[in-house]
């Protein structure tokens, strides 16, 4: 399943959502969103997570979380 989160802080790394989100199952890919001219985050990312009961525990227990002092929405990418 192809997970968007939102609401990043600028200062959260890719390395830490993968590792936040593999916590709850395997993680295939994790894309940070960033600006091309300036190279800082934009704020959301995409992740693939394979199993759907896993991807569906993360949305759950990550949804609304607070990472970096951020409260991160998690839900499912439009297709």
């Amino acid at each position: 399943m192809k997970l968007l989160v939102r609401n990043l802080s600028r200062a959260t790394t890719e390395h830490e959502l993968r590792t936040l989100f593999a916590e709850h199952g395997k993680v295939t890919t994790c894309n940070l969103v960033l600006d091309k001219e300036t190279g800082q985050s934009k704020g959301f990312a995409f992740l693939e997570m394979p199993n759907d009961i896993e991807s569906k525990s993360a949305i759950k227990a990550l949804n609304q979380s607070t990472v970096d002092k951020s409260k991160i929405r998690v839900k499912l990418a439009d297709a």
